[in-house]
């Protein structure tokens, strides 16, 4: 990869790797709700920007059913179980939990799809599965399961909106989409946010955590993983999920003082080794066109249209993490 693209992905490994810390710190003072709502409305506003260069909203016409699909099991549901489960969970436990999404990606496609799962990628389920076990233990989980499995039904939603995406919302530009997911979410979430009023107001720091979280990890995470696809492809943009987790682990103790205990370390090794493996993948993974149109509208680049005015479609790889 050229330097350009080893910076985009370093930094989306750090960029999608903050939010675990943030939420840690926003839901000590915001219910698991307001802090949805608040990342989710000012993501959306500040994509609003990109949309008309995207083509608009109308691009989603006809995709709307599809569309609602995604956000629920994207966003809706992931985010506020991430959320309640960092109440209880460490900020570096929920990231490990979080990169089992390969783990749930297999099983889906063996049993739902009929897909072929070679041996190496069945051993790899079965090594980040110990992994996960260690986590359910007192030294790294308190004990919380009910916390842990929030986050592994978080994890589930994640693997199963990328095939609603496959084959429903191929033709849909990621921006409009991103843009009208998040805003969907957040019109979930605000009457949910006002009948749990009055709220007290947050200090200075979840003020900071939870525009952080809205800015720098859902609207600019976003134009940067565009950008990133467009640069590397598709196949190297996904090294940020095995990038996300040491973040995790790495701030939680720098900055809350989570302890790493044996415990954590093992189960991030065991967690990442068998994630990548079970993720793994023969022959070369096409690219995403959608995401490399968008990248190039963020760029003032336009690309020549095919034959029949549109470019050509692929396999999509629109991940909204954490």
């Amino acid at each position: 990869m050229t330097r350009r693209g080893w910076a985009l992905l370093l930094t989306m490994g750090v960029v999608w790797g903050v939010p675990y810390l943030l939420i840690k710190v926003a839901v000590d003072q915001v219910t698991p709700a307001g802090v949805v709502l608040a990342r989710t409305g000012l993501g959306a506003l500040l994509l609003l920007a990109f949309v008309p260069r995207a083509g608009g909203f109308r691009t989603l016409r006809g995709h709307w059913r599809p569309v609602v699909a995604f956000a629920a099991l994207e966003i809706v549901g992931p985010w506020i179980l991430l959320s309640n489960a960092e109440r209880t969970l460490t900020s570096s436990t929920t990231g490990l939990l979080v990169a089992t999404v390969p783990i749930a990606a297999v099983v889906i496609g063996r049993f739902v799809d009929g897909q072929a799962v070679a041996l190496v990628r069945w051993a790899g389920l079965v090594v980040a599965l110990g992994g996960v076990a260690l986590l359910l233990g007192p030294g790294a989980a308190g004990g919380d399961a009910w916390a842990v499995a929030q986050v592994l039904l978080a994890a589930l939603g994640y693997a199963v909106a990328p095939i609603v995406a496959d084959r429903r919302l191929r033709d849909v530009p990621p921006i409009p989409l991103t843009t009208a997911c998040l805003g969907l979410t957040a019109l979930v979430y605000l009457p949910v946010v006002l009948l749990e009023a009055p709220h007290p107001a947050p200090d200075a720091a979840g003020v900071l955590a939870l525009a952080a979280l809205g800015a720098v990890c859902t609207a600019l995470a976003f134009v940067l993983f565009f950008r990133l696809i467009a640069e590397v492809g598709a196949a190297r943009s996904t090294l940020v999920a095995y990038l996300n987790p040491v973040v995790a682990v790495a701030l939680g103790a720098l900055v809350l003082d989570e302890p790493i205990t044996l415990a954590v370390v093992a189960a991030t090794a065991l967690i990442l080794v068998g994630s990548a493996a079970a993720s793994r993948r023969s022959g070369a993974v096409p690219e995403p066109a959608g995401l490399a149109r968008a990248a190039d509208a963020l760029s003032d680049v336009d690309d020549e249209p095919t034959s029949d005015g549109t470019a050509g479609q692929s396999k999509s790889q629109i991940e909204f993490r954490s």
